[in-house]
This record gives structure tokens, C-alpha cells and sequence, in this order.
């Protein structure tokens, strides 16, 4: 006989179903991963071309020009989930942040990240988040 049994459209249909309950959190639980890894790549940036910064004119600088981004002042970060700015810079300190600015569910993990002249790295709601892979 030709066809399909309702017996196995049922398996079918029940296999996809588990599939698909398994793989969208997953999904967008790495999805959120990367745009983390992308944020905290954009503050190292700006960290490191911060001291570069400083070393050519003896103190740190706002814009985010001269530390190799598009827009003068804050930037988006390339997937557009997170703003990125240098809050704080004169002779002596800066501080530059990530801000989700999204929705979902990720506000309430990895909403900001942040990085001072010390190297000090901060993030909020939960603080793990610069060094968290999961």
C-alpha cells in the first residue's frame, strides 16, 4: 500500500515538535551570546585605542572617531542590540558603555557592560557577564 499511516504522521509531527521546543531557546540564547561578544569587543576596542589616545596627546578623548567607530559620539554596535559611548574622558580617566537597546528578555541579564583607563570591567544587572559563556 501506498501512503502514510495517521500512526506515523503522528510520530512525524511529534519528533518536530520536540525539535523545535529544544532548538528556538537555543537558538536565541547563542544569538544573544553574540551580540554580548560583540559589545565587549567594542569596549576592548575603545579601551585600547583609548591609550593610543593618550600616548599621541596626554589625554583620552569622547570621540569615537578618533577611536575608530563611524558616528563622532555613541555608535551602535554592529548587529544594533547594544549602544555604544565613552560616558567619561579627560587627562586623567575615561569610561566607556554598552547598552542593550532592544527588547526581550536580555535586559534582564546582560543589559550593560562598561570599562575604565583601570581595566575594570562592570556589568548589570547580573555581573558576571564579561566573563559568563552560557
Amino acid at each position: 500500500m501506498l501512503g502514510i499511516t495517521l500512526i506515523e504522521l503522528m510520530i512525524v509531527v511529534i519528533v518536530l515538535t520536540l525539535l523545535i521546543t529544544i532548538g528556538i531557546p537555543n537558538y536565541f540564547e547563542f544569538s544573544a551570546r553574540a551580540k554580548r561578544a560583540e559589545a565587549r569587543a567594542a569596549l576592548l576596542k575603545i579601551a585600547t585605542n583609548q591609550e593610543r589616545e593618550y600616548l599621541q596627546h596626554n589625554s583620552y578623548t569622547t570621540n569615537m572617531q578618533r577611536l575608530g567607530f563611524k558616528d563622532e559620539n555613541c555608535n551602535t554596535s554592529g548587529s544594533g542590540a547594544y549602544k555604544i559611548c565613552v560616558d567619561l574622558a579627560n587627562t586623567n580617566e575615561f569610561r566607556a558603555s554598552a547598552t542593550w537597546i532592544l527588547g526581550g528578555t536580555e535586559a534582564n541579564k546582560c543589559r550593560s557592560f562598561e570599562i575604565n583607563d583601570r581595566g575594570v570591567k562592570r556589568s548589570a544587572p547580573e555581573t558576571n557577564c564579561w566573563t559568563r559563556t552560557r
